[in-house]
Formats: structure tokens, C-alpha cells, sequence
């Protein structure tokens, strides 16, 4: 990071904003499509302003037509452009799934090297309050189960357009997932250019005695469990995956062979998840340094539900974090 002087706060929005408009001033093969990324300024106010400066040949409005929207930028990318292609929510991406996975994914590889695909999928993943069932999926570990993707997933405003950048001028496609409930998070930012490079965790609070790792929103779920394990003299090292493939897992191993425990907070159903990988490696690379089995917080195996205190239940929260610590603690 920069000198502090440099810095100013900005909102969650605001930092993806920069980062895209950096990059469409920059390059002109990057443009941006999705649903109302132009006229209305954006779903989430991200793109505002943008169709004012770079025109409706570089910020376009779609039809709701993900699969065909999707399939333009995955041709595009094809043939020497860099689109930045938004879903109104990685809900909407399953209509453009076979895009994503079938196309863009398969390009280098089934073309022998002839086509890269440059493209970058980005928006909104996983709850956002009262939208019940078919609007609060994740979906970070479907793509990331894809060889040919790269998937990232930031906390936080600095995170945000750092790794943004890199993912616009990657020659890999790639899914930038984001959250509703995220994009008025005020944040540190530099004024000064800066990029994050795709697959390096953050260690966002150093710890002796147990390791908690997430990535995404959840981490706020993460950094509260720690600060109430402080009070209590529970020293809780905080790792931010940043991105879930490629997962940087030599940060998680070597925090855990120094914490000897660790949990791993996800949104996601717990079956074949983010934090199933991590569990699975974490026993196989640092098996003799582990006190306790590793403890998963996952949501409940269900639909959200619209009911708020139902919402309550079934997502990881701080309680269930601080009881899994407790657990790889044997404090019960």
C-alpha cells in the first residue's frame, strides 16, 4: 500500500468505478455491457457516469438476455477486445452459464492456444437481504470447480480495484464476484495507480493462537469473531483468500503450522465447497501440525429463505464463528 498521505475513503462502488474507468482510459479494447450499466447508471450505481465519458459504444445497455450478452463479450474477447460483461446477479449468470463454463473457460485450450479470452464477469454474489431463494445463491465454488477460469472474490474498497485491474488486463477470463451488501462499504483507496495480483491471500490480522480464514463479505463475519476472541486472550490470525481459484493456500499452511488450529468461514452450502478444498488440503499438507480437526461455518444445507430471522439462522455468523474456535480450542 502507499503512503497513508496518498489515501483517501471511498465507497466499495466507487473503488470498482475507478478501477474500470482506469482501464477503459487506458485501453480501448476494454468496454463494459450488462443490464442498465448505461442510462440508469448502473443496477448498484457502479458504472455511474461512465456512459458520459466513454460513450454508448463502450458502456451498453442490454436486453435481459445474459446468455446472448454473455456470448458477445466471450466472441468479442475472441477476436482481440477486453470486455467487462456485468450480471445484475451471479444468480442471473446460470442463464449464461454454458458461456462461462463451455465457452469462455474452453477457448485457449479446445483452440489450441490460437484464442485467449480476455474477458471479466463481474457482480453481485450471494445474499442481500430479503430476496429470498433464487436471488441469494453463491456460486464462487461452481466456478471455481472450472480449469480455465480464475475467480476472485474481494472484502474490501482497496481490494476491490486493485484486483479489478489485474483481472480487466489478465489474458485468462475471469469472475469478479462482488456483494449487494458491500458496495457502500467506505474504504481506504490510493490516489496513485496500484495492483493486486490474482492468487496471493491477505493476512489481515496477525494471531498465535488459531487461524480463521474467509474471503468476501463474510469477512466481516471473520474480523468480528477475532475481535471478541481478543477480549477473552484468544490471539486469531485472519486470512482473506482474495481470490478462490487459484487459491493461495502456502499463506493458510504456513499460518496454521504456526496456530496449530484453524476454522474456515463460507456463505456456500457446506457440500463441495471453498472451505471442503481448503479443510481437505490443510490435513494433507499440515496434518502433523494440527491440534483439532479443522471446523467449517457454512450456511445451513437449504434455500434461503425470504424471513429475516430465518436469514439469521441459517447464515455463518459471529456466534457460530466463536463457537467453532471454541471447538478447535476443546474449550467445550
Amino acid at each position: 500500500m502507499t503512503n497513508s498521505h496518498t489515501m483517501r475513503e471511498i465507497q466499495f462502488r466507487e473503488a470498482l468505478r475507478e478501477a474500470m474507468s482506469e482501464e477503459m482510459r487506458r485501453d480501448e479494447r476494454v468496454f463494459l455491457m450488462g443490464e442498465e450499466v448505461a442510462e440508469y447508471n448502473g443496477a448498484y450505481k457502479v458504472s455511474q457516469g461512465m456512459l458520459d465519458e466513454f460513450g454508448p459504444q463502450r458502456v451498453i445497455d442490454t436486453p435481459i438476455a445474459e446468455l446472448g450478452f454473455a456470448g458477445i463479450g466471450a466472441g468479442a474477447a475472441m477476436n482481440g477486445l477486453r470486455p467487462i460483461i456485468e450480471f445484475m446477479t451471479f444468480n442471473f449468470s446460470l442463464v449464461a452459464i454454458d458461456q462461462n463454463i463451455n465457452g469462455s473457460a474452453k477457448i485457449m485450450s479446445m483452440s489450441g492456444g490460437q484464442y485467449s479470452n480476455p474477458i471479466v464477469f463481474r457482480g453481485p454474489t450471494g445474499n442481500a437481504g430479503m430476496l429470498s431463494s433464487q436471488h441469494s445463491q453463491n456460486f464462487e465454488n461452481w466456478y471455481a470447480n472450472t480449469s480455465g477460469l480464475k475467480v476472485v472474490v474481494p472484502s474490501n474498497p482497496y481490494d476491490a480495484k486493485g484486483l479489478l485491474k489485474s483481472a480487466i488486463r489478465d489474458d485468462d477470463p475471469v469472475i469478479f464476484m462482488e456483494s449487494e451488501l458491500m458496495y457502500g462499504d467506505k474504504g481506504q483507496v490510493p490516489e496513485e495507480e496500484y495492483l493486486i495480483p490474482i492468487g496471493k491471500a491477505d493476512i489481515k490480522r496477525e494471531g498465535n493462537d488459531v487461524t480463521i480464514v474467509s474471503f468476501g463479505k463474510f469477512m466481516k463475519v471473520a474480523l468480528q469473531a477475532a475481535e471478541e476472541l481478543a477480549k477473552n486472550g484468544v490471539s486469531a490470525e485472519v486470512i482473506d483468500l482474495r481470490s478462490v481459484r487459484p487459491i493461495d493456500y502456502d499463506t493458510v499452511i504456513n499460518s496454521v503450522k504456526k496456530t496449530n488450529r484453524c476454522v474456515v468461514v463460507e456463505e456456500a452450502w457446506p457440500l463441495a465447497a471453498i472451505s471442503s478444498e481448503l479443510a481437505y488440503t490443510i490435513q494433507r499438507r499440515a496434518f502433523d501440525y494440527l491440534d483439532a480437526p479443522v471446523i467449517r461455518v457454512n450456511s445451513l444445507d437449504l434455500p434461503l429463505p425470504y424471513a429475516p430471522t430465518l436469514i439469521e439462522v441459517i447464515l455463518p455468523n459471529v456466534k457460530r464463528t466463536l463457537e467453532a474456535v471454541d471447538a478447535v480450542m476443546y474449550k467445550k
